[in-house]
């Protein structure tokens, strides 16, 4: 595959997918526990496609070997602008649809920051301030690969919810390798969350925090999300942050 045909992979069907999801139960779910799931935004064809990405250096302008800094093991590249078709139609599409929750978010824990209705403005928004480098990544795991529990960050502007797209089939394709998410509430132990996917699942989920109502009123919570042990086989994601990077 050159990469001028996997850089062409059509975003209309996946967008189409993203508009029609329930937004309504995903809107709960991420207020109920910081996650939801939402199942089938890319199909087979189109994961299979994302994950044979992996090996075109020309369309990414970083590689990060988990092992070298203590991330844990497996690897990961950070798109380059122009970003692939697919990946900026499925950016363009769910950061809509995640802005109104983001800013319930925000105006619950009294920060004062507000996002604008479309993508291109929260984009000039980092790039005024210095954050120019593109976050959309594709990771590869192998068997005893994992990912350490983190948070991506990137620079003083933030948005706070980002989304996981499993490109691989589980039981399939590799074992173990679940997706994870802890929260950690105040004077309390870590509250431990595994999501379960399957290929072409996408889960959204709190970046950094997330409100809570409690019987004195709303405070912080702090998520971090990881990926626990491969067992066997190899496992694709594509991870779709809304926010660049310094």
């Amino acid at each position: 595959m050159t990469t001028t045909v996997v850089g062409a992979i059509p975003a209309k069907d996946a967008v189409e997918r993203v508009n029609a999801l329930d937004w309504e139960r995903v809107s709960r779910e991420l207020d109920a526990q910081g996650s939801a799931v939402m199942e089938r935004v890319l199909s087979a064809e189109e994961c299979r496609a994302l994950a044979e990405l992996y090996p075109e250096d020309g369309l990414f302008r970083s590689r990060v070997v988990m092992a070298r800094h203590g991330f844990g093991r497996g690897e990961y590249k950070y798109f380059s602008y122009p970003l692939p078709e697919i990946i900026q139609g499925l950016r363009t599409a769910l950061y809509p649809r995640l802005a109104p929750i983001a800013n319930r978010w925000n105006t619950a824990m009294g920060i004062g920051v507000h996002y604008p209705e479309e993508h291109a403005d929260f984009i000039q928004r980092c790039h005024d301030a210095g954050q120019v480098r593109p976050t959309p990544l594709l990771l590869q795991y192998g068997e005893g690969d994992y990912n350490c529990l983190h948070q991506d960050l990137y620079g003083e502007h933030v948005f706070p919810i980002q989304v996981a797209i499993l490109l691989s089939e589980p039981a399939e394709d590799f074992t173990g390798g679940e997706f994870v998410l802890t929260e950690q509430r105040p004077r309390m132990q870590s509250r431990p969350e595994v999501v379960p996917l399957r290929r072409g699942d996408a889960v959204a989920f709190a970046v950094h925090h997330r409100p809570v109502q409690g019987t004195r009123g709303t405070y912080r919570v702090n998520l971090r999300h990881g990926v626990s042990r491969l067992r066997s086989g190899r496992r694709h994601t594509v991870g779709i942050i809304f926010h660049d990077a310094q």
